[in-house]
């Protein structure tokens, strides 16, 4: 489970950035000396903080034309791990989401869990299970069956079962790439 207290500070998730690109920025292949990292903008996101950067000799041109170096990282408020997160260059506020179910491992619960939960109290587990399959066809009877006992009994369904019950993404989002962390 996720932390609600701060434990990583802005100014701290701009020193682990800056000490990343230091270690990282030489051994990428450039066609001359690394470029020299500039933190330009720091973004509170209620997962950690999103820092962008540049390159310094960027930052002192007046023409931004030509090749871009840079780009953004994450950096988890609670254990300092830094991430980067493609969905970000597209506004794309779905990887919030996506980076505590596929980083940190925390699921969220299915729409549907509480309306069958709900009928299943009130009209029993046929009428629940009815419902769970009309919204949610792709669901076989024996897995609405599993899906309506498991929330009967007080449990949440599997992760199996309630990824069945979400529309299947056309284009799932790019992968979050865990760069370093979490810190000591």
């Amino acid at each position: 489970m996720v932390n609600d207290g701060i434990v990583i500070s802005k100014e701290r998730a701009v020193e682990l950035i800056e000490s990343f690109l230091a270690r990282e920025l030489p051994t990428w292949p450039w066609g001359g000396p690394a470029p020299t990292p500039d933190v330009y903008h720091v973004e509170e996101r209620a997962v950690g903080w999103l820092v962008f950067w540049r390159s310094a000799e960027q930052a002192r041109a007046r023409d931004v034309r030509g090749s871009f170096v840079g780009g953004h990282y994450l950096v988890d408020r609670h254990d300092g791990s830094i991430h980067y997160v493609p969905a970000v260059w597209w506004e794309d506020e779905g990887w919030e989401e996506q980076y505590l179910r596929q980083v940190k491992g925390v699921r969220a619960p299915d729409p549907l869990a509480a309306s069958v939960r709900a009928l299943v109290h009130s009209a029993g587990v046929v009428v629940a299970m009815s419902h769970l399959r009309r919204n949610a066809p792709r669901l076989s009877l024996q897995e609405a069956k599993a899906y309506v006992l498991a929330v009967r009994d007080g449990a949440e369904p599997s992760e199996e079962l309630a990824s069945l019950t979400r529309e299947e993404e056309s284009c799932p989002p790019l992968r979050i790439e865990t760069l370093a962390g979490p810190v000591q």
